[in-house]
This record gives structure tokens, sequence and C-alpha cells, in this order.
């Protein structure tokens, strides 16, 4: 009974350390130890046709430095960081998306989009440059102010989970 207590523990033990430094949700941190996120600026009025939603810049640089703290083992830095994201808010657009038999909008599209410059100091050839965007769509009937904070909700999950995808997600 004792060899089949070491046994299982040698095995538990050698198909834990094959494994890397993944996690459980699939991230490659590498050599990595650290990340930083740098707040993403709002620029989205610079784009034609989008509009400016205050807080949202703050917000979405929570939600991914979240992201990246729920899904590795990374430590939040407030400078340096062997992982480094940067970037801006390039697009906030309410558009119709499809119509009603009297010519009026049945359903309205909010969309964004961040640029995001992703740095690995420990791997450079893994930098990139990169635009991600997502929407939500929502009865034109409907205020966005009455679906802002699940629109955003919903958007922020995809547009981060598709950025940690892109810097640690080696499938």
């Amino acid at each position: 009974m004792r060899n089949v207590k070491a046994i299982f523990i040698f095995l538990t033990v050698s198909m834990i350390s094959g494994c890397g430094a993944y996690n459980f949700t699939g991230g490659n941190v590498g050599t990595a130890e650290t990340f930083r996120v740098d707040y993403f600026q709002n620029y989205a009025t610079q784009s034609p046709g989008s509009i400016f939603e205050p807080g949202m810049d703050r917000d979405f640089t929570q939600a991914l430095q979240t992201r990246i703290q729920d899904q590795s083992s990374l430590t939040l830095v407030a400078s340096g960081g062997d992982l480094v994201y940067e970037g801006e808010i390039v697009e906030y657009r309410i558009s119709p998306m499809s119509a009603t038999a009297q010519q009026t909008a049945a359903q309205n599209r909010l969309s964004i989009a961040v640029k995001v410059r992703f740095y690995n100091n420990t791997k450079e050839d893994a930098d990139f440059d990169q635009r991600f965007s997502f929407f939500y769509d929502y009865p034109a009937a409907a205020q966005l102010s009455s679906v802002k904070d699940e629109a955003h909700e919903v958007i922020f999950e995809r547009i981060t989970q598709d950025i940690f995808n892109a810097s640690l997600a080696d499938w």
C-alpha cells in the first residue's frame, strides 16, 4: 500500500511539473512573473462616428487587470513588469442594426474597439500591436443608459479574453 501511495505521488508531481508554466485556463506565462497594465486612455472621439463614455477607460483597464490576475499566476505591478499591456480605446459607437417595416431601427449595436500593444520582456518575438473589438446588440426602444452596464460587461469580457488569448494562450 505504501508503494502505491509513493507511485501516485510521484506520478502526480511528474504530471504537474511536466506541464511547465501553464495553468488550468491555458495561459502560458513562460518565465514571466509580473505584468503591468498601463491606463487605457479613451480616444474614441477621434474616430468618426464615435462618442465619449466617461469612466470607461478606468473600467476597461481594471477589467483587463482582473482578467490576467484571475487566469494566470502573474503578479500585477505598478512599474516595470515582465509583461506590459498598453493601448487606448479607439472606438465607442452606436449603430442601427435592423429596420422595421416603418424604416426605423429595431435594434442598435454598441461597438467598442481597443488598440493594444503587448510587450513580453522575457520573450521578444511574442510582442504584438493589435486591435480588438466586440459588440452588444440591444432593442432600439431601450436607452443605452439602461443597458450600458450589461453591455460593457459583455464586451469587456470578450475583448479582455481575446487579449489574454493573444498574449498568453499558447495553443
